[in-house]
């Protein structure tokens, strides 16, 4: 008795730090909140979300993950990159239903464009406007 637990001991030790070096597998992205609040307003989780949006892009990374109103629709918006593929491919995902709205690839161009148009909008809900004193 004394030996197998002197052999169990010996192999947990053994064992043990091997595991604690495991590299941990990648985590998902945070959802990003377009307005907060969007979240608790959602009936599918981000999970459930991000794996619909994951099933129309075999093989992608999920780049970047928000919760936003488009079109008066609550929706899931992910971007996904693909190893091989310039761009990223936008996959919305209803965040009310689950199911997947819609799938559009967009360009390092369109990406480029769209960056700067939402930094633009960012800016000005920062800034009061021109001319007015807050």
């Amino acid at each position: 008795m004394t030996r197998l637990l002197r052999t169990v001991a010996l192999s947990l030790a053994f064992a043990t730090p091997a595991l604690a070096q495991a590299p941990a597998a990648p985590s998902a992205p945070t959802v990003k909140e377009d307005k907060p609040g969007l979240l608790k307003r959602a009936k599918v989780t981000p999970a459930a979300a991000m794996a619909a949006a994951q099933a129309k892009v075999p093989g992608g990374t999920i780049r970047q993950a928000e919760i936003e109103e488009e079109k008066g629709k609550l929706v899931y918006s992910f971007d996904i990159v693909s190893k091989g593929k310039s761009g990223t491919d936008e996959v919305n995902v209803d965040a009310m239903t689950g199911a997947v709205v819609s799938v559009q690839h967009e360009s390092p161009e369109q990406e480029a464009k769209e960056k700067a148009a939402d930094a633009a909008k960012a800016k000005g809900a920062k800034a009061p406007p021109a001319g007015k004193k807050p």
